[in-house]
């Protein structure tokens, strides 16, 4: 038996974000009967539970901050190691190989002045570290300048200790293989995954009908953009060409709170005088979301620091037409899948001019091309295949 020790997600079952959502289709979509994941979850209390046939645990972290996840990978990552070598101790687990050379995977380079002594503890049990170098967490503008040189700083201790790093996106495997050399890092290339089922909803269904209508939308009469309301997901930029551009569609913006970042941006633009602007609010309904993107005209994607972002592979599975922000991150999924725009003033509402100038046959061309970029290269099925023949692939220790 292959046990896989998961560090670093808020846990399963998947509430919401990109690790967890990982997580949750690692376990649920399980090919390879011989592996045996264990998974950590942040939590108030402490406790074991069984999901997806996944072995969890519950790790009770105080509310300290920005502290409080690097408090909880070490908590986690020490208790799956007191679970292995426990296994370990088994002697009949022993005879049969169990554990023997355990795999421990760490989602992001939060723990990295920790990680050196961890390391040595994992490879005394024969184990492998793997870590998942996310996005350029250094970069988000979310964080003070101090908590900034952390992160730069863990990243550089995380793929220096790592014997393996597995990267969602090739763009950012290169910047680890340029930036790293002098480790000489063992990289490798596994994307994040997706799909392109449709919405279990009708169009007509009273929930989405009601949404549109509680919102003052139409069907295909709205752009739309989903994600997190932070600075570097480019909502200023977005904001500022949607009012320059001359379409008579919405902007429709789901997203999360930042009561802040609201008031600056309307200090500077005044974007609540556009009625054509209208915040939403937040959708975790799955099936409510998808087809409110299935009837998008159009999708806006601004995200500039991080990987293959899931909230755009999600955008390529279901909304035909999307305007991408025009970095390597989004160029590497999408390729001629989308319409492309930069930060420069008259860019994106450009853009918007031609998305809202194309013929009804060339939208479905692009919705064509962007479901099977999800198909041929981000298909779940594909990505659990890859995992798993990763974590069966034995000793990649560097020398």
């Amino acid at each position: 038996m292959q046990h896989v020790f998961i560090v670093g997600s808020k846990g399963i079952p998947a509430a919401y974000g990109g690790f967890e959502t990982f997580v949750e289709n690692l376990t649920a979509k399980k090919q390879n009967t011989d592996i045996c994941y264990h998974v950590s979850r942040i939590s108030d209390t402490d406790g074991e539970y069984e999901y997806n046939g996944a072995k969890c645990f519950d790790v009770k972290v105080p509310n300290i901050g920005p502290a409080k996840a690097i408090y909880y990978d070490v908590k986690a990552l020490k208790r799956c190691i007191r679970i292995c070598k426990d296994l370990q101790k088994n002697e009949e687990q022993k005879e049969k190989g169990a554990a023997s050379r355990p795999v421990f995977y760490i989602l992001a380079c939060r723990i990295g002045p920790f990680i050196g002594r961890l390391k040595k503890q994992i490879h005394a049990l024969g184990g492998q570290l793997y870590v998942n170098p996310d996005g350029h967490e250094w970069k988000r503008s979310k964080w003070s300048a101090p908590v900034r040189t952390y992160w730069k700083f863990s990243e550089k201790l995380m793929v220096k200790h790592a014997d393996l790093l597995i990267c969602d996106s090739k763009n950012i495997e290169s910047y680890i293989q340029k930036e790293y050399g002098q480790y000489h890092p063992h990289t490798t290339f596994i994307a994040y995954g997706s799909e392109t089922e449709g919405s279990s909803l009708r169009d007509d269904d009273a929930g989405f009908t009601g949404w549109l209508s509680e919102k003052g939308l139409k069907a295909k009469e709205y752009y739309l953009v989903v994600g997190r309301f932070v600075p570097e997901n480019n909502y200023f930029t977005m904001l500022r060409e949607f009012m320059a551009s001359d379409t008579k569609k919405d902007l429709a913006i789901i997203t999360t709170p930042n009561e802040r970042l609201y008031q600056s941006l309307e200090q500077e633009l005044h974007f609540s005088k556009d009625a054509r602007i209208k915040f939403v609010g937040t959708v975790y309904d799955e099936q409510l979301l998808k087809k409110i993107r299935e009837n998008a005209y159009g999708y806006l994607h601004g995200h500039e620091v991080g990987g293959t972002n899931p909230s755009l592979l999600e955008a390529l599975g279901s909304t035909s037409l999307n305007l991408l922000l025009s970095v390597g991150f989004n160029e590497e999924v999408a390729e001629n899948a989308a319409l492309y725009w930069t930060k420069e003033p008259g860019s994106l509402a450009g853009q918007i001019h031609h998305a809202d100038s194309l013929k009804e046959e060339e939208i479905e061309g692009f919705g064509r091309l962007a479901r099977q970029r999800i198909d041929r290269e981000y298909n779940w099925k594909k990505i659990v295949e890859s995992y798993e023949a990763c974590f069966m692939n034995g000793d990649l220790r560097k020398a």
